[in-house]
């Protein structure tokens, strides 16, 4: 191809390196592909933390789906590495959810990596998230620690009881969302609650006159001796000079959950007599010194945006994340909590399957038949079959007619199938081209051909992205195939396994030189040909991204989700 302006050869070399540099293109919104075939692949959604000015993930996954539906899209796949505030969002979004977040728009768990199955995650984490939070409270530890201090603290805040790990980050992501919705409004407005009267009507007091109220509760609340407990009635009698009816019942209101120096108010409903009451709750010194400082002078209930990140950044890696968690009570729990959000995190590859309704021939002389192809040569297991294609017909087309529209078909959307032509329609061996396919098939909308491919066509070639390399996955696992994480192969027997599950983290670089255990007491000369060695160790590296739509379709590595 020659630019006619400048005389610039390009090359079909050029134009893929082009398209390539643009799946690389991190600065891109949404980038998805969707296949002639219907099939396609979500690869990069930039929210407003990647970069957006305006729209949000949510936005954008809207629209693509929408698109999606529009072109009748059969399946999605996504890789889901995706990220809100620095967290790993599959594992924050899966407790508070219970799902994905492609899970709002119907992404489903498509395969796990490291043999992880649907089973299995889903009883990870329900594991996980309804770990009580009374674990991490039972220590008797003197003073708490800044987990157990951080928890009392958001127990008192909220209006309802907390009882588990989900219910706690399910309240901080609210209060996230809250405190973002409402940063344009003034510091004197609380939590989104405004001041009303008895009468309903809305009332105003001076700041100042709200934090001498408070004041005066929390000099009663200091004064009682212990970890007794203080009926609201009795509060505010005790306080019922200091101000209004009102503005007594409004400062009582707010009381709960409010940090205080050297504690935490804490209001809780009483289980045997159903009073309400309060008291302070001591916490570490070095916690909360900066955040309680904040809230004071503010005279704020609610914690700001930016001290909430802290704590759910803190909360998350300290509960949450597999790399990071503190010790629970037993080791038995800590294990299995250690185990359920690895798995989460190892729920990367999601599809969503449209099961999108084919819109009916308008054409009342047309009719319209699924095709599905059968290679005569074929030697791959049923598994990685090419999807049925829709051709429409007129009503009086015979069966020379149908093999016609069924090759053209294949030909347009698969390059494997450029000289394919069909030899017969399976189930009706013998039947004469001249028959029409309205009477042969009735009202069977679906039909099997066969045919082959003429002359030397490659097909071996094109049936598989990853093309002609072939190899060999055998890990303790149970994986058997490439899922996208990264591998490495035994230099002797050429045996692809997990690095992770070799005992080699992530983060760790591959030895030089690997052997497996199977082949570590034999004397096997290494196993040659086939494999990409990585050029700094020598080892044989793998980390690319399956699909799991059979084979033939790999994701490509290089994915981005922010929102």
């Amino acid at each position: 191809m020659m630019c006619k302006s400048c005389n610039h050869v390009t090359t079909s070399d050029d134009v893929e390196d082009w398209v390539y540099h643009q799946l690389e293109n991190t600065s891109h919104l949404l980038h998805g592909v969707i296949h002639a075939n219907g099939y396609g692949h979500l690869l990069r959604v930039n929210g407003r933390e990647g970069g957006s000015r305006f729209l949000s993930g949510c936005h954008i996954m809207d629209f693509w789906d929408r698109l999606c539906n529009t072109l009748g899209v059969r399946k999605v796949s996504v890789m889901d590495v995706s990220k809100k505030y620095g967290l790993e969002y599959r594992l924050l979004h899966a407790i508070t959810k219970g799902r994905p977040w492609y899970g709002e728009w119907g992404y489903n768990f498509g395969s796990g990596s490291y043999c992880l199955t649907q089973e299995a995650y889903k009883s990870a984490l329900e594991s996980l998230s309804n770990l009580p939070l009374s674990v991490f409270l039972s220590q008797e530890q003197k003073p708490h620690s800044r987990v157990q201090d951080m928890i009392l603290y958001y127990q008192a805040l909220s209006e309802h009881e907390l009882v588990n790990l989900r219910d706690l980050f399910c309240f901080l992501m609210g209060l996230m969302h809250d405190a973002r919705k409402n940063a344009s409004k003034s510091d004197d407005i609380t939590c989104k609650k405004r001041r009303f009267d008895a009468s309903g009507l809305s009332s105003s007091w001076e700041k100042s006159d709200i934090e001498r109220v408070e004041e005066a509760m929390l000099r009663v609340l200091r004064a009682v001796s212990g970890s007794n407990w203080v009926s609201r009635r009795a509060l505010r009698g005790a306080v019922c000079k200091v101000a209004s009816p009102e503005l007594l019942d409004y400062c009582l209101a707010e009381l709960g959950g409010k940090v205080v120096y050297g504690g935490v108010v804490n209001s809780r409903c009483n289980p045997q007599t159903g009073v309400y009451e309060f008291r302070i709750d001591a916490t570490s010194d070095s916690c909360f010194d900066g955040f309680m400082a904040n809230n004071n002078s503010s005279g704020r209930k609610c914690p700001s945006e930016e001290h909430l990140m802290q704590c759910l950044r803190y909360l998350y890696e300290s509960l949450l994340h597999p790399r990071m968690m503190l010790n629970y009570v037993d080791e038995e729990t800590r294990t299995l909590a250690m185990s359920s959000a690895q798995r989460l995190l190892d729920c990367k590859q999601l599809v969503k399957d449209y099961c999108s309704e084919i819109l009916p021939v308008s054409d009342l002389y047309k009719m319209r038949i699924s095709c599905q192809v059968e290679l005569a040569d074929q030697s791959e297991d049923s598994a990685a079959r090419t999807p049925p294609e829709i051709i429409v017909l007129p009503t009086n087309a015979t069966v020379s007619d149908l093999k016609i529209e069924a090759a053209n078909a294949f030909q347009d959307v698969y390059l494997m199938f450029r000289r394919f032509q069909v030899d017969e329609l399976l189930g009706y061996s013998g039947v004469d081209d001249s028959t029409q396919v309205k009477v042969l098939l009735g009202s069977n909308e679906v039909v099997c051909v066969r045919g082959k491919c003429s002359g030397k066509t490659g097909l071996s070639k094109f049936r598989m992205e990853r093309g002609l390399e072939r190899w060999t996955v055998e890990c303790n696992c149970g994986a058997k195939d490439d899922d996208g994480e990264r591998m490495m192969a035994c230099d002797i027997c050429g045996v692809w396994r997990h690095t992770r599950c070799s005992g080699i983290p992530d983060t760790a670089p591959v030895p030089a030189r690997f052997v497996c255990q199977k082949c570590q007491s034999c004397d096997s000369k290494p196993k040659s040909g086939g494999h990409c060695k990585d050029e700094e160790t020598g080892t044989s590296v793998s980390n690319t991204s399956s699909s799991f739509f059979g084979n033939g379709l790999p994701v490509p590595s290089d994915v981005s989700f922010r929102h």
